[in-house]
């Protein structure tokens, strides 16, 4: 069988990524320029600046890439490309120059959901087994979605409101952190012990998340604490968030692989990097034979690598886009 080489482009937000994979799984060559100095100024994304940065870098990553892999654009079997969701402006600029390059060099244009790309970073470096359970935990999304076959997606429960990662952006902000608040607040959680009274969220029979009471608790806790003139200790604030959004986080996927009668459970999207979520769920799945696949730390963040293996999945199925293409900033991949 002849081997399938899927490039990939991620500008969903402020990595500009492009990457060649192999029949997959196989990653031949992978480029990320970051944006994460310059949006630091600005405590976070400010969209016109991405897309801005998008445009100067995107072509000067496309030929790192192509040489980093000793490859020509005639070695490329489809180009697949982030369509949403995502900033629009981001977007735009990898899918025009997706297009331009299937338009140039006759290449299948293949369109992959920015989740989609997440839940298939788990197939780069481990083969996914079906059944699986996919618990899906990024800046925007915090799902439950169950694959009985490749590029099979049913959810089962999701956020009512905020998404894990918006979360933690916003307590980081509360506890004065700089950007990206998340895995400052993951650091601290780690040396900090759990001695503030904060509510577990959305604690119910369901496989919903909810993550906007928590939050307003952390706000409002932090005030109180202000207004009487006591110290707030960031590290323990931190500590007791996490616990508490972890153990619903686990508690519900734990519930859901038994229910589903599922063995294998894969985590994806950014907060997968989370080494307190890391470490409870490597911890319960262990002690109840749970198959566990997590990204390394690398293929958590956005980055193309992650598009261009579901590229491949999405080609083999017969996904194909034309021309018309267009952005989709609020995209569902579950309908």
């Amino acid at each position: 069988m002849e081997d399938i080489y899927i490039l990939g482009i991620e500008s969903s937000c402020d990595e500009t990524s492009v990457s060649i994979v192999k029949n997959g799984c196989v990653e031949v060559a992978t480029t990320v320029f970051t944006q994460m100095d310059t949006h630091a100024l600005y405590g976070g994304v400010v969209p016109e600046i991405a897309s801005r940065m998008h445009v100067e870098s995107i072509t000067l990553v496309i030929d790192e890439t192509l040489k980093k892999a000793n490859m020509k654009m005639e070695d490329i079997t489809a180009i697949a490309v982030t369509y949403g969701p995502g900033l629009v402006g981001s977007l735009l600029v990898g899918i025009e120059a997706a297009k331009t390059l299937a338009f140039v060099y006759h290449k299948p244009l293949v369109p992959v959901h920015h989740i989609a790309g997440h839940i298939y970073a788990n197939n780069i470096e481990h083969k996914m087994e079906f059944p699986l359970l996919a618990l899906v935990v990024s800046g925007g999304h915090t799902e439950l979605v169950i694959m009985k076959n490749h590029y099979s997606f049913v959810k089962i429960g999701g956020t009512l409101d905020d998404a894990v990662g918006e979360a933690y952006d916003k307590v980081a902000r509360v506890l004065s952190l700089p950007y990206p608040g998340g895995p400052r607040v993951d650091k601290l959680a780690h040396i900090g012990n759990d001695t503030y009274s904060l509510p577990i969220p959305l604690d119910d029979d369901s496989y919903n998340f909810s993550f906007s009471g928590i939050k307003s608790a952390v706000i409002n806790l932090n005030h109180k604490l202000e207004q009487k003139g006591e110290n707030v200790i960031k590290e323990d604030l931190a500590c007791s968030f996490q616990n508490r959004v972890v153990e619903i986080l686990v508690k519900k996927t734990m519930r859901a692989l038994d229910e589903y009668n599922i063995n294998n459970l894969i985590v994806a999207g950014g907060v997968a990097a989370n080494k307190g979520l890391r470490e409870r769920l490597e911890k319960e799945c262990k002690e109840n034979n749970i198959n566990l696949s997590i990204p390394s730390l690398k293929y958590c963040t956005d980055n193309a690598t992650m598009i261009a293996a579901a590229g491949y999945f999405a080609y083999i199925k017969g996904d194909r886009a034309g021309l018309d293409l267009n952005a989709k900033p609020g995209a569902k991949l579950y309908e």
